[in-house]
C-alpha cells in the first residue's frame, strides 16, 4: 500500500511517499480501505519529533480517516465487510489503509462525501468529549472558543449553537472573525488587533463566559479565568504558547472555578469508543439532517502531504484540510 513516512524529524519536505505491506486486522480491530484522511496540528508535531504515537502504534501519521472496511479481525460484531465509515485513530490515516479499533468506528453519515466525512472525527471526538462531557456546556450558557477558524474552532461554534449556547471566539483576522460569524458565533474578536479579554468583556460584560475552550495556554490562562463566570470551567486541549503558568488560585476558589482539560491519542479503544457512542446518539442526528458540518478548507491527494501540512502551519486555512488517498 501507499502510505506517507516521516523519513526524519524536520519540515514538510521529510513528509515521503512509499510502500509497506498492508497490515492485517488483529483481534477487534478493522481493516479499512482509506477514501480520505484529516490533516491535524498533531500530525505537524509528530513530523517535528514533539508528538511520539503511543507504544505499539505505527509511525505513519494521521489520526482520522473515512473509508470502507475491507476485512474484519477476531472478535468484532456490529460491523460487516463494506461499510462506509470514518473513524478516530492513533495513527496510520496517511495510508491506502488502515487498522482501526472497531469500537473507534462511526457509520459515515449519509449527508456527507468522504472527504467531508474524514474531517469529522478529531474535531468532532475533541469538542464533544471537552465542551460537553468535561466543560458540562449547558442551553443559555456562553462558551468562548480561541482558535474559532480552524478544524476544532468551527466544530465548536456549530456544536455550541446546536446545544443552544451563546458562542464566542477570538481569530486572527477580520476575515476569519466574519467566516465565525457566518458558522453561528454570536460575537468574533480579533485577537490580533490586542486585548482581546478587553473586547469580550465590553460587548457581554465581565464574568460573563460558562465554558472557556482554549488551545494557547501560556498567557490567556488568567485571561481566561479573569473572563469566567461563578462555576465557570476552563478546559484546556492544547498550548500553542506554553503549558506552565502562574494563576490565581484564590480566584479559582472564590468563584468556584474548574481547570480541567484532556488528551485523546492514547486513551484506551474503550474510553474512544464511550465517546463515540455517545456522538452517535446525539451529534449523528445533526449531522444527517444538516445541522452541523465540517467545513473543508482544502484538499490534497496523498503525495502531496507536505503542502497540506505547509498549509496547516501558515494558519491560512478556515477549517479542516483533508488528504484525498484515492488520487493519483
Amino acid at each position: 500500500m501507499r502510505v506517507i513516512e516521516i523519513t526524519e524529524f524536520g519540515p514538510p519536505e521529510v513528509l515521503k511517499l512509499a510502500k509497506r505491506p498492508t497490515p492485517e486486522p488483529g483481534r477487534l480491530e478493522v481493516l479499512v480501505k482509506v477514501d480520505a484522511a484529516g490533516v491535524n496540528r498533531p500530525d505537524v508535531l509528530q513530523r517535528l519529533g514533539k508528538y511520539p504515537p503511543p507504544p505499539g502504534v505505527t509511525d505513519i501519521p494521521g489520526l482520522e480517516i473515512a473509508g470502507t472496511i475491507v476485512a474484519l479481525g477476531a472478535g468484532v460484531f456490529g460491523w460487516r465487510e463494506g461499510d462506509e465509515v470514518c473513524a478516530l485513530v492513533a495513527g496510520g490515516g496517511y495510508a491506502e489503509y488502515c487498522l482501526v479499533p472497531a469500537p473507534q468506528c462511526l457509520m459515515r453519515p449519509s449527508s456527507l462525501t468522504a472527504i467531508e466525512a474524514a474531517a469529522v472525527p478529531e474535531a468532532f471526538f475533541t469538542v464533544w468529549h471537552n465542551v460537553v462531557e468535561r466543560g458540562r456546556l449547558a442551553r443559555g450558557e456562553t462558551l468562548l472558543v480561541h482558535g474559532g477558524s480552524g478544524g476544532i474552532g468551527t466544530t465548536a461554534i456549530q456544536l455550541g449553537k446546536a446545544l443552544g449556547a451563546r458562542v464566542v471566539v477570538t481569530a486572527g483576522t477580520d476575515e476569519r472573525c466574519r467566516a465565525c460569524e457566518a458558522l453561528g458565533a454570536d460575537l468574533a474578536v480579533n485577537h490580533a488587533e490586542g486585548a482581546w479579554d478587553d473586547a469580550i468583556r465590553a460587548a457581554i460584560g465581565p464574568h460573563a463566559v460558562d465554558v472557556v475552550l482554549d488551545m494557547v495556554g501560556g498567557g490567556y490562562t488568567q485571561r481566561n479565568l479573569d473572563l469566567l463566570a461563578v462555576e465557570g470551567r476552563l478546559v484546556q486541549i492544547a498550548f500553542l504558547q506554553a503549558s506552565r503558568v502562574e494563576v490565581d488560585l484564590m480566584q479559582v476558589m472564590r468563584q468556584r472555578l474548574t481547570i480541567t482539560g484532556s488528551t485523546l491519542r492514547a486513551r484506551s479503544p474503550e474510553e474512544k469508543g464511550a465517546i463515540a457512542r455517545a456522538l452517535h446518539a446525539e451529534v449523528w442526528p445533526l449531522l444527517e439532517a444538516g445541522t452541523v458540518k465540517p467545513r473543508v478548507h482544502a484538499v490534497f491527494p496523498l503525495a502531496r502531504a507536505a503542502d497540506a501540512h505547509r498549509l496547516m502551519e501558515s494558519r491560512g486555512h478556515l477549517g479542516k484540510i483533508v488528504l484525498d488517498v484515492t488520487a493519483q
